[in-house]
């Protein structure tokens, strides 16, 4: 009798672990194409606001791009450019704006600090403070834009943060089998992060922050 009611009860369990699994996984494809959506629909406001700052999170030549574009037609008088590693310097970042980055070198700031987005948060939030700014332009992939932010409003409440997406050539068709593959890494970071737990599962996977 025993052993037949734990067959029972293991035969429970199992089975409202595999619904506990196929609800979960509902909840993340609905919460997925939800972000696709967004992603999508990610395109810079205009016309751009003025800012008391810029910061861009780096990963691609594109975004250092804008993010000189915007400081070179005045959308904010300083820019941070964050995660640059140890041992680099403005112009390795700025070979096709060579002109811009000469002419703007007082105005930019290279964060040496940063190895993750978490670090750029904290790199940026040091820079804002600072320079005692209340609004900031954040330049980063359209991709990456929700976790970022997100992540930069919880070291920086007080600040306003306006989004300035730039969308990557590895973003040109968003249902490309590679961009899902971005996209569904980039979303399962958002809500690990969201929901507080992405330490624990950033460490386990051995996934860059």
């Amino acid at each position: 009798m025993r052993r037949r009611l734990y067959g029972r009860r293991r035969r429970w369990v199992w089975r409202w672990l595999g619904w506990g699994v196929l609800l979960a996984g509902g909840f993340w494809l609905v919460g997925f194409a939800l972000f696709i959506g967004v992603v999508a629909r990610a395109v810079p406001a205009t016309p751009m606001p003025h800012a008391d700052g810029i910061v861009v999170l780096t990963g691609g030549d594109d975004r250092v791009s804008a993010a000189l574009g915007l400081l070179a037609n005045h959308a904010a008088p300083l820019l941070l450019i964050s995660g640059a590693g140890r041992g680099t310097y403005l112009g390795d970042f700025t070979a096709d704006d060579a002109v811009a980055a000469t002419h703007f070198a007082a105005d930019i700031t290279i964060g040496h600090t940063a190895e993750s987005t978490i670090g750029n948060a904290f790199e940026a939030a040091r820079w804002a403070r600072l320079h005692q700014m209340h609004s900031l332009l954040v330049v980063t992939a359209d991709y990456h834009m929700p976790r970022a932010v997100w992540l930069l409003h919880q070291h920086l409440p007080g600040v306003k943060l306006l989004g300035y997406p730039v969308r990557p050539p590895a973003m040109t068709t968003l249902l490309a089998l590679s961009t899902l593959r971005l996209l569904a890494a980039e979303y399962t970071k958002y809500i690990a992060v969201r929901s507080g737990v992405a330490g624990v599962i950033f460490e386990v996977l051995g996934v860059r922050r």
